[in-house]
C-alpha cells in the first residue's frame, strides 16, 4: 500500500506530470512529500519502461534518499552491483577490445566509484517506484495529444478525447517529448532529438552461460573493451542472475535516414563492426539473447526548460547518450530539484518564478551531462581529439572523467534554486 500523504490546504493549484517514467514518478513522489497535490498522465495502460539494465551512480544515489529515502531503499532492494568483493567499488574495469594477443583484452584500467557499478532492471525499479503513489494520482491511457497555456492554468488534450485543467504541467515524456514542442516550439533547432553518429546492440546473457564462456570474473564484473569506432559493456543485472550486454559502434556517414530509431538485429551486420577483436567480443556477442538496435539521439541545448506554466525535466529536457550511465541519474536530480523548490509555492502566480529557477540551476548541469556523454563516446571508441588510441592518455582521461558528475553538491543546487526563487517573488 502506498504511503499516506498530506497535502498543503492552503495551495490552490496543482500539477500534472506527464508521463510515469523514472523521471516522472520520482517528481511525483517529491512533490507529494512538499505537499503539492499531483496527477500523473501516462499514455501507456500501465507504467512501463522501455529496457532492460541502467546504472546509477552515486549522485543519483543521494538524489533518491533526499527525494524519499523509500525510493533508495526500493532501488537497493533491486539493484546489483559486481559479483566479487574486491570488485564491489569498480565502475568498470577498461580493457583493450582489439588487443588479440590476449583472449580477453588487456585490462589496462580499473575506474573506483563510491557506489561501484550499481544497475537495476527498469521494470524492477518501476515496481518499487509505482508502490509509493497512490493509486488515485495515476491516469492510464493518457496519451498527451496537446497542450495549451491559458495564462492561469493549463488545459491538456488527450488522444482518447479527453481534457484535464491544472495549474501547471510537468513533462516528462521522453527524447521525443510533446511537452518539448510546446516549450520550444515545433520549428525551433532543439525541438526534435538529433542523431550522434551512434548506435547500440542491446541483448542479455543468463549469467550461467555468460560465466560459462568467459569466466566468472568477466561475466559478474563490469568490463568495458574498447576499440576504434566501438566499444562493448557488460554488467550483470538482476542480483547477478544475467547479463547486460551493450555493443556500440560508428554510422561513418552519420546519418540516421530510417524513422525507426530501434530496428531488429542484423547478427551478420554486428559480427562486421565488431570483425578482429579479441575472442572474448566474439563470444559475447553470439551470445545475446533478445537483441536489438538502437540509434543513438541526443537533444542540442534547449534555451529554456519552460514556458509560463509549463516545463520538461529528464529526457524530455536533455536527452542523452548512455555513455556516462547518468541520464536517469539526471531525471532523479531534476526531480529533487523541481520538487524542492515547488514546496514554496502556494499560490498559482507564483509557479512560473519556480519554474524559472530550476530552469537556471538544472540547465547548466543537465546540459553539461548531455555534452560530456557524446565525449564519452568518442573516448571509448579511440575518436576523442587529442587522444585517440593513446592508451596513456585514455586512462589520463578515464581517471577523471566521471568526477564532477558523481561529487556534485545537490543540496547547494536545492538551495541555490530556492534562494533564485525566493529573490524573484521579493521584487514583486
Amino acid at each position: 500500500m502506498a504511503p499516506r500523504y498530506e497535502l498543503h490546504p492552503d495551495r490552490n493549484f496543482s500539477i500534472a506530470v506527464a508521463d510515469g517514467g523514472i523521471g516522472g514518478l520520482c517528481t511525483a513522489i517529491g512533490l507529494l512529500h512538499q505537499g503539492v497535490p499531483v496527477t500523473i498522465y501516462e499514455a501507456a495502460p500501465s507504467f512501463a519502461e522501455i529496457g532492460a539494465g541502467v546504472s546509477l551512480g552515486p549522485n543519483a544515489a543521494r538524489a533518491m534518499k533526499l527525494i524519499d529515502p523509500a525510493i533508495h531503499a526500493g532501488f537497493l532492494k533491486c539493484a546489483t552491483n559486481n559479483g566479487w568483493d574486491d570488485r564491489k567499488n569498480f565502475w568498470f574495469s577498461f580493457r583493450k577490445g582489439e588487443d588479440t594477443s590476449t583472449e580477453f583484452g588487456t585490462r589496462f584500467f580499473d575506474l573506483w566509484c563510491e557506489t561501484g557499478q550499481s544497475s537495476v532492471h527498469r521494470a524492477r525499479f518501476l515496481d518499487e517506484l509505482v508502490a509509493l503513489v497512490p493509486r488515485e494520482v495515476a491516469h492510464f491511457g493518457k496519451r498527451l495529444e496537446d497542450v495549451e497555456d491559458r495564462g492561469n492554468h493549463v488545459l491538456l488534450r488527450f488522444a482518447d478525447g479527453t481534457t484535464a485543467e491544472h495549474g501547471a504541467l510537468i513533462g516528462c515524456d521522453g527524447i521525443k517529448s510533446k511537452v518539448r514542442l510546446a516549450v520550444l516550439g515545433a520549428e525551433h533547432p532543439a525541438a526534435h532529438a538529433v542523431f550522434t553518429g551512434k548506435y547500440a546492440y542491446r541483448g542479455l546473457i543468463p549469467m550461467t552461460d555468460a560465466a560459462s564462456l568467459l569466466g566468472e570474473e568477466l561475466a559478474m564484473n563490469s568490463q568495458m573493451y574498447l576499440g576504434h569506432g566501438g566499444h562493448i559493456l557488460t554488467f550483470p543485472i538482476e542480483h547477478g542472475k544475467t547479463m547486460n550486454v551493450v555493443a556500440f559502434s560508428t554510422k561513418e556517414d552519420g546519418k540516421w535516414d530510417d524513422s525507426e530509431w530501434v530496428k531488429p538485429l542484423d547478427r551478420e551486420a554486428m559480427y562486421r563492426d565488431f570483425d578482429g577483436w579479441v575472442p572474448a567480443a566474439s563470444k559475447i556477442l553470439s551470445l545475446m539473447q533478445k537483441p536489438d538496435m538502437w540509434a543513438l539521439f541526443n537533444h542540442l541545448p534547449a534555451p529554456t526548460y519552460y514556458k509560463n506554466r509549463i516545463c520538461v525535466l529528464g529526457d524530455a529536457a536533455h536527452a542523452s547518450t548512455p555513455h556516462n550511465g547518468a541520464g536517469a541519474g539526471q531525471a532523479i536530480e531534476d526531480a529533487l530539484c523541481m520538487s524542492r523548490v515547488m514546496a514554496h509555492v502556494y499560490d498559482s502566480a507564483d509557479v512560473p518564478r519556480a519554474f524559472a529557477a530550476f530552469d537556471r540551476v538544472r540547465r547548466p548541469r543537465s546540459q553539461r551531462q548531455v555534452q560530456v556523454a557524446c565525449e564519452s563516446g568518442w573516448l571509448y571508441d579511440l575518436q576523442a581529439p587529442g587522444v585517440g588510441d593513446d592508451w596513456e592518455k585514455v586512462k589520463q582521461r578515464l581517471a577523471t572523467k566521471q568526477q564532477w558528475l558523481w561529487d556534485h553538491d545537490l543540496e547547494a543546487d536545492v538551495t541555490e534554486a530556492v534562494r533564485v526563487y525566493q529573490e524573484e517573488s521579493a521584487r514583486l
